[in-house]
């Protein structure tokens, strides 16, 4: 039955109508449009990239880092460079205070002689293996220590004896007898796997103030800090200072994946700019020195160097990457010819060289002995040779006896000649000991160099001797003009030299061509 309403009370009900909805008494039926339809759709939160808390992660990690005291007996200061006593008037109230600190520094106690000091220092470590009682740390924590002492998270301590050092990556190996204390170790992670912005957190003895937790981002990768042959540093604005080093930089699983070692500040606090070795380099020389007590490193035999814009050009490669091979060490595992001077060495046992750097980590790192690829670019032709890599250590003795001389080519020269700003002539007996030339080198020597010319550009010198261009050996000075025409012919910009100095070592120089 349907209610009659006159107009009126019409008028009236939807007066009263629209009062209630504004005043929200009646509820109007929720029509969804396309535009609130998409509002309303769930979005998925944003995980926050940094951890809320590293709480419990530096709980089960602190045990096993640990404190390092060291302590050096020096000699006292006596002799013409000791500091002499002030003069003081008779009866000054200082007399006595001087008396005793110059005594207690001389050693004069009725007996004259320098009394020895004691230096202490103090640094970072941790344990990465308990039932044996390693520990690691930076050779310069503990270089020269006379007494070592591990000061552990719960106030225990035990002296610990020197396992073996590397001093090319700052790295000390340290042993602790385990049956006195029950050790908690951690493990070594791979630094491969760090990407920049990666969160980690660096543990150590800051100023030594005892265990400390600072946390940071990964800032950089293989920074090169011109500290040793193998830099290849993780750089991280964890806050790293003074007591830190030989500590461990750990990834959010409780990795190891760095050794902090070194930091840029000009007050000597952290500014953000820390560097850690990272445990891809570390990991091997720890292995090495704690079984061996020293490092058994791979060793190729080369002398190489960047290979520039130019030298690229002049060998003919596309780009400029890889470690050019300045030359051969006599008695080296590359001595058979497999390698020459002038080779471009672009891969190392699979893995890439990008840059001339790259190749003596890659190489050290390799087992001694091994068998192992190497791609090299060699007159524009790519070609891979397989070689036997011999002993770092041994090769340094051979070097250091031999002094490093390289194989070169017996040539003779006939004549005299001038190109790129140079004067060339014969390398004779006359020549040798004018410019003081030893007898093992052989080529075309340069009698003069013209100022502000190409080759003065690059540093070449008279009494320098080409004994190669382009990779092609010359042995008198019609054999350098004739190269260098036949370069322009072939629309070449750079020449590519090989000098040899006068003590014969050799070195790669490209000169423009004019």
């Amino acid at each position: 039955m349907t209610a009659n309403l006159t107009l009126p009370r019409l008028r009236k009900s939807l007066a009263a109508t629209g009062a209630a909805l504004l005043a929200g008494a009646i509820a109007l039926p929720h029509v969804a449009t396309p535009a609130m339809a998409q509002q309303a759709q769930t979005k998925p939160l944003i995980q926050p990239q940094g951890p809320a808390s590293v709480a419990d992660l530096a709980e089960g990690l602190l045990g096993a880092v640990v404190n390092i005291s060291t302590s050096q007996t020096i000699k006292g200061a006596e002799g013409p460079d000791a500091v002499p006593m002030p003069q003081l008037p008779e009866g000054s109230p200082f007399q006595d205070f001087f008396d005793d600190f110059f005594k207690n520094r001389r050693g004069d106690k009725g007996g004259g002689g320098a009394t020895p000091q004691k230096v202490q220092s103090l640094g970072s470590g941790f344990v990465v293996d308990a039932e044996k009682g390693i520990i690691v740390t930076n050779n310069h924590v503990i270089a020269d220590a006379d007494e070592i002492e591990v000061n552990f998270s719960d106030g225990s301590k035990l002296k610990a004896t020197l396992a073996g050092t590397d001093t090319k990556t700052d790295i000390a190996v340290l042993k602790v007898d385990p049956t006195i204390k029950k050790l908690t170790a951690v493990k070594f992670g791979d630094s491969n796997t760090l990407r920049i912005g990666d969160w980690v957190m660096a543990v150590g003895n800051p100023f030594g103030l005892g265990g400390t937790v600072t946390l940071g981002i990964v800032s950089a990768r293989n920074r090169d800090i011109n500290s040793g042959p193998y830099d290849d540093f993780i750089q991280t604005d964890a806050a790293i200072n003074r007591g830190n080093s030989g500590g461990p930089l750990f990834n959010m699983d409780g990795e190891v994946v760095g050794i902090n070692t070194a930091i840029i500040s000009p007050s000597g606090g952290s500014i953000g700019i820390g560097f850690s070795i990272p445990s891809e380099l570390a990991a091997g020389v720890v292995e090495q020195l704690a079984e061996y007590g020293e490092t058994r490193r791979g060793w190729l035999g080369v002398r190489i160097q960047p290979v520039t814009d130019e030298i690229a050009e002049s060998l003919g490669m596309k780009s400029a990457k890889g470690a050019l091979v300045a030359g051969v060490t006599k008695g080296g595992p590359v001595d058979n010819g497999s390698i020459q001077p002038g080779d471009v060495i672009i891969k190392f046992d699979g893995k890439d060289v990008h840059e001339m750097r790259d190749l003596p980590r890659v190489v050290a790192e390799s087992p001694v002995g091994k068998d192992v690829d190497v791609v090299l670019v060699r007159k524009g032709v790519e070609q891979t040779v397989k070689v036997k890599l011999g002993r770092l250590e041994d090769g340094e003795k051979i070097e250091s006896a031999s002094g490093d001389k390289q194989t070169q080519n017996e040539d003779k020269a006939v004549e005299t000649a001038s190109v790129l700003g140079m004067t060339v002539g014969e390398l004779d007996e006359a020549t040798r000991e004018k410019f003081g030339i030893g007898a093992e080198v052989s080529g075309v020597v340069i009698t003069e160099v013209e100022p502000k010319s190409p080759a003065a550009e690059r540093g070449v010198s008279a009494g320098d001797v080409i004994t190669e261009i382009a990779q092609e050996s010359v042995s008198t000075p019609k054999d350098v003009t004739d190269k260098v025409a036949s370069l322009k012919e072939q629309g070449r910009k750079n020449a590519l030299l090989m000098l040899a100095s006068k003590a014969g070592e050799l070195r790669f120089v490209t000169v423009r061509i004019d």
